[in-house]
This record gives structure tokens, C-alpha cells and sequence, in this order.
């Protein structure tokens, strides 16, 4: 795989928002997107919009120009142009092809119900009878533990070995893996700060791997808490989480700058989002910033 092709910022910070068009967006979403930008804007820096449509078999037709729409309607509108995961398969191929040639990746046949008896966790194929179109996994070494520094949540370790295993860089059906396109694009678009959900907490470690097989450099990481409903479950499109309304996206903004951390009074007065994004970015404190969030009905706090 070539090196990036775009060289990071000036001020060596290029963040990123990059939702998957499987429905439109919603608070958690903006929160993410909102929280991204509030820190490349506090850095001087750049913050980039990618649209990850490499899973057809979940992508709604239309949410990805909603999406943008919406991002826009926000004030959130990217510094460059998106880009679209759909359109750079040849990214993929080429870093999956080094990955094969060094040895660190390898065809596997074993289905999830192959690998049952072992928790889910491949450490080695299972599979009687070669499958035409096997899938590409990643060889993670026994032992291989990972240890990072959040920029939000501290100190985080994983054994990938023992909690993960051998995982799907190129799945059976032909669709590329997360886990590859993100380390991938993240390189090629010179990301220097990903900012994105603790949901995504645990898939830093293998993403590390990644970088480190493919010699490439890591990037900064700081995931910001999940906005949970009142039954403490992850707000999101798959849970039917109401969509934001981009024709009054005033009460979300100041709703995720209050969930952020900030002083509510900073943005109050402010009749636009042009008004709220100046104010906003004049008087965002990264320090404050919580790494909990804890839900009420009817009111939020943080932790």
C-alpha cells in the first residue's frame, strides 16, 4: 500500500467523523461529530468526513446523503470534500496483499458456528473442508497484548490474543472488514487524532496490530463516552434512536455541548448555528470534557 497520500495538517493535527449509512444520524452521532470537531478546531487543525459504505447488505439507500445533509444543516460540514470507502477498494487490496506476502495474514474457511467450541475466538482453523471463497484473517501472535494511552479514558490494554484472536481482515461474502478499511484510510488521509465512541474502545488494540503489520503510524486515539437510554443502552440507528432534525438543530448542539462538559451559558444567547459554532469554539475547554456520561429521564450528567 502506498504511504498517505495527504499529508497531515500544518498544525500536525487532522481528526475525522466517519459514520457508516446504515440510518440517519442521531444525538450520539452528533455528539461524536460535534466533540470531533470542538478538538480540531481547539488544536488548529483539520477535521475531515468519511462515509464508511463498505457493508451493502446493512446500508439504508439514501442515509449517506442524508447524513451529509445533516452534517451540514450542523455547521459540521468537513474541511475537504468526503471521502466515500466504496471508492477505494484498491487501498484495501494492496495493504491486504503486503499483509499476505509477509506472512501476517492467512485464508480461513471456519465459519462463526465452527468456532463456537472455542468461544468465537480463532487460534486455529477449524474448518474440515476448504470453503471457494474462505475469508482473510489477521495472524495475531500468542501472547500479543496491546497497551495505549486515550486521550479521554486513560490507560487501555488488551490481550488480543486471548480476547480476540486470528480477526476478519477480507469476510467470506467479499465485503472488506472494518477493521482494515479504517487503518487503511486513516493512513492514506494522513489522520493524525481519531476521535470517535467508546463503543469503538476495543477495537483500538487490533487496529494498533494493524498499523504496526502494515508499518504505519499510529495515530492519537480519544474516545468520548456513549450516550446510553434511560435503560442504559447505547443510543443508536439500530435501536430506532430518534433522528436529529436538521431543521432545528439548535437544541441538539447546545443538548451535546452541555453533555460534553461545557458551561451551557456559553451558547445560550446564540440565535444560528453559525453564532453557537463561533461561541462554542471560542470557549471549549478539552479539560472538561467527561469520561462517563450518566442518564436521568429527562436530564443528562456527566462523570
Amino acid at each position: 500500500m502506498p504511504g498517505p497520500s495527504v499529508q497531515p495538517a500544518a498544525t500536525g493535527y487532522r481528526g475525522r467523523f466517519a459514520p457508516s449509512p446504515t440510518g440517519p444520524l442521531h444525538l450520539g452521532s452528533l455528539l461524536a461529530a460535534f466533540g470531533g470537531w470542538l478538538l480540531a478546531r481547539h488544536a488548529g487543525g483539520e477535521w475531515l468526513v468519511r462515509i464508511e459504505d463498505i457493508d451493502p447488505p446493512r446500508e439504508v439507500p439514501g442515509a449517506a446523503a442524508a447524513q451529509l445533509a445533516a452534517l451540514a444543516a450542523f455547521g459540521l460540514a468537513g474541511d475537504r470534500p468526503p471521502a466515500w470507502q466504496s471508492r477505494r477498494h484498491a487501498l484495501y487490496r494492496a495493504a491486504l496483499d503486503r499483509l499476505l506476502a509477509a506472512g501476517h495474514a492467512f485464508a480461513c474457511s471456519c465459519s462463526r458456528s465452527a468456532l463456537a467450541a472455542q468461544g468465537g475466538i480463532h487460534r486455529r482453523c477449524v474448518a474440515g473442508v476448504p470453503r471457494p471463497h474462505p475469508a482473510i484473517r489477521l495472524r495475531v501472535a500468542d501472547g500479543a497484548t496491546v497497551a495505549f494511552e486515550d486521550g479521554l479514558q486513560g490507560t487501555v490494554g488488551q490481550d488480543v490474543a486471548a480476547e480476540v484472536g486470528d480477526f476478519v481482515l477480507l469476510r467470506a461474502d467479499g465485503c472488506w472488514a472494518y477493521q482494515l478499511a479504517v487503518v487503511v484510510d486513516d493512513a492514506d488521509q494522513g489522520i493524525t487524532d481519531v476521535v470517535r465512541g467508546a463503543d469503538l474502545l476495543d477495537s483500538t488494540p487490533r487496529q494498533i496490530l494493524l498499523q504496526r503489520a502494515l508499518g504505519l503510524p499510529v495515530p492519537r486515539y480519544l474516545h468520548l463516552p456513549l450516550l446510553l437510554d434511560e435503560d442504559g443502552h447505547k443510543l443508536s440507528k439500530s435501536s430506532a434512536a430518534p433522528p436529529l432534525d436538521p431543521a432545528d438543530p439548535l437544541p441538539a448542539l447546545r443538548a451535546c455541548w452541555s453533555l460534553l462538559g461545557q458551561d451551557p451559558a456559553h451558547v445560550r444567547g446564540c440565535g444560528d448555528v453559525d453564532a453557537l459554532l463561533r461561541q462554542a469554539r471560542a470557549r471549549f475547554d478539552p479539560a472538561l470534557l467527561p469520561a462517563r456520561l450518566h442518564f436521568r429521564r429527562g436530564d443528562t450528567t456527566t462523570a
